[in-house]
């Protein structure tokens, strides 16, 4: 089982909605001084209802790639629904997030348009169930939709089997917690105007001080939680992720991924 390869119309898709992301969450730290950073809190629901209807634009695009049918989307489904489950075991706690790894794997099997859709409705539907709705929201919608990506990214994905796979997912596992924990901290760290002096956002100075400013706040903020998260993700990847892989690829291979339908005479 190889995973869902991208075609034109996924690339274009995908590029299109992780360039609308970068903007969402990087467009501060190029505001002019006046620009009323603040205001912009409420701007989040704008940002949901453009993202929903590009998700949409990934699964078709992925779906007439690829030809994937209503099956992949119930998997599709199955999935986000199991990740949205895991959230809430660990509910954060000191970085403590099962749902990672599972995101990773499922991206690797899957491919990066399909992967990028379950990390974000994902995200979606665990903020859900929380109660986790808020201006983050679909942020981490955007954050985890590209630690899928990633996952499906990587090299390897038709040949690479065994400890060498599951070694180079735990290495990407952590790598992307921590990236994760990073992304979102750009995204509240420009509405937290008046910490201290070293590590507060300032609109209008060179980006080259924001950006050492925002590196001193993650350190002194959220290590401790990324870090942890990075350790969960890759024990549960290299003691769990041999037989979900064999299991998410047993299950795709009986769903006929990217098979052609052929009927037989009677």
């Amino acid at each position: 089982m190889r995973a869902v390869r991208l075609g034109p119309r996924s690339v274009a898709a995908l590029a299109l909605v992780s360039a609308i992301g970068v903007v969402a969450f990087g467009w501060p730290l190029f505001a002019p001084g006046d620009s009323g950073i603040t205001t912009h809190a409420a701007d989040a629901p704008w940002l949901f209802a453009a993202l929903l209807p590009l998700l949409l634009a990934v699964v078709v695009a992925t779906i007439a790639d690829s030809g994937l049918d209503a099956k992949a989307i119930a998997m599709l489904g199955v999935l986000a629904a199991a990740g949205a489950a895991l959230r809430p075991l660990g509910a954060g706690t000191a970085g403590i997030e099962p749902m990672f790894f599972l995101m990773v794997l499922s991206g690797r099997v899957l491919g990066p348009g399909f992967g990028f859709v379950l990390g974000a409705v994902s995200m979606f539907a665990s903020a859900l169930l929380t109660g986790g709705v808020g201006p983050w929201m679909p942020f981490q919608m955007l954050a985890m939709g590209w630690v899928s990506m990633g996952a499906g990214l990587l090299p390897g994905a038709a040949r690479l089997r065994g400890r060498a796979e599951r070694l180079l997912l735990a290495g990407y596992g952590a790598v992307a917690s921590v990236a994760y924990g990073t992304v979102m901290n750009l995204q509240g760290w420009t509405l937290m105007q008046g910490m201290a002096s070293g590590i507060s956002y300032v609109p209008g100075d060179p980006l080259g001080d924001n950006l050492a400013r925002f590196v001193a706040y993650c350190l002194a903020t959220s290590l401790g939680w990324d870090l942890p998260r990075a350790v969960v993700t890759m024990v549960l990847t290299l003691t769990l992720g041999t037989p979900i892989l064999k299991a998410l690829r047993r299950a795709t291979r009986r769903a006929a991924f990217e098979a052609p339908v052929a009927f037989e005479d009677g």
